[in-house]
């Protein structure tokens, strides 16, 4: 028989598992805590260009998140070491889950069934998104066999990385934006709670890939692989940007949010910047900026209104006062 272990959380695995489990539940949220419905005078404001561009965006960033939370952390949890890291990798995949169904609850706020199906033909035949995820997926799908040589694992956690810090910016770049100019607030505070997430996901993962590489025979090629990957899907990004942002005006900006977010993948896994880049949109910024929304005083995790889980109604008896009036 084989012999199964327990995770026991009492004796640290490493120095970070613990630590990145803490990080996760004190960012854990729900889409249904929030209410993108406030954002349907703002959406009605907005050109049918811009709206275009955010319907797409968020539709590719669901496709991703759907990549991620149904084969990506999947498989590389087989190949793991460490029942802790499993079990945080467990935690961030139902969180990709979350993300994805996210953006459907702010489509459905703002589009109609129709509009919303169009969207998702265009996600499934769009030749350049589609290369995104085939080209992510062929480096999960290495990982579906029982034993993989560290070199194929480290390029899986390296994949993993490229989609968490890399990829889904171009994306992220308008409702960030948006809300950095006060549209589509609402709906921005789930953005961010999923760009928070997508943060530390990308910081686990690279000290998962950082571990694997000091293991690797042959270290250099393997980042000269990285290197080959993380520029043929710069080059992919670079026209999926100009396809998406060129009507409304914004692809230089976009393609500078881009480079930024490729340092920082190369970043988590260890390695050197590969890009000089300029600041990055004001704009963008402001629309990260916690501090810029407003926060209610009962709220825990967001910086704007929170849907209230528990109601209590009252009732005419509660108005009943048992001391004498005063005159």
């Amino acid at each position: 028989m084989n012999q199964y272990k327990a995770v026991n959380w009492n004796t640290p695995e490493n120095d970070y598992a613990g630590m990145f489990w803490e990080q996760n539940l004190r960012q854990f949220w729900v889409d249904t805590e929030y209410i993108p419905s406030k954002d349907i005078d703002s959406w009605k404001s907005l050109s049918p260009e811009i709206q275009q561009v955010y319907k797409r965006a968020l539709g590719g960033l669901t496709l991703l998140d759907t990549l991620q939370s149904h084969t990506g952390m999947p498989k590389l949890l087989d190949h793991i070491d460490g029942l802790q890291n499993k079990a945080v990798l467990s935690f961030m995949c139902m969180m990709e889950a979350i993300h994805a169904k996210s953006y459907s609850t702010i489509f459905t706020t703002v589009n109609s069934t129709p509009e919303i199906n169009e969207l998702f033909d265009w996600v499934e035949n769009n030749k350049l998104l589609q290369f995104k995820a085939s080209t992510i997926d062929k480096y999960y799908r290495a990982l579906d066999v029982p034993k993989v040589s560290n070199e194929v694992l480290f390029m899986g956690l390296a994949a993993s990385v490229l989609l968490e810090s890399f990829l889904f910016y171009s994306g992220f770049f308008m409702p960030l934006w948006l809300a950095g100019q006060g549209q589509m607030v609402a709906s921005a505070d789930i953005i961010k709670k999923i760009v928070a997430d997508e943060s530390i996901h990308g910081v686990f993962v690279g000290l998962l890939a950082q571990d694997v590489y000091k293991k690797l025979p042959n270290p250099e090629k393997c980042k000269a692989k990285l290197e080959a990957l993380l520029m043929e899907l710069y080059e992919n990004e670079l026209k999926y940007t100009d396809e998406l942002y060129t009507e409304v005006g914004l692809t230089a900006e976009v393609k500078e949010y881009v480079r930024y977010n490729a340092n920082k993948a190369m970043m988590n896994l260890g390695f050197e910047e590969l890009f000089e880049v300029k600041p990055i949109n004001a704009i963008v910024l402001n629309g990260l900026n916690v501090e810029t929304t407003q926060h209610d005083f009962f709220s825990k995790k967001s910086t704007n209104y929170e849907k209230s889980m528990e109601v209590v109604y009252l009732h005419d008896e509660d108005f009943q006062m048992d001391a004498d009036p005063i005159f």
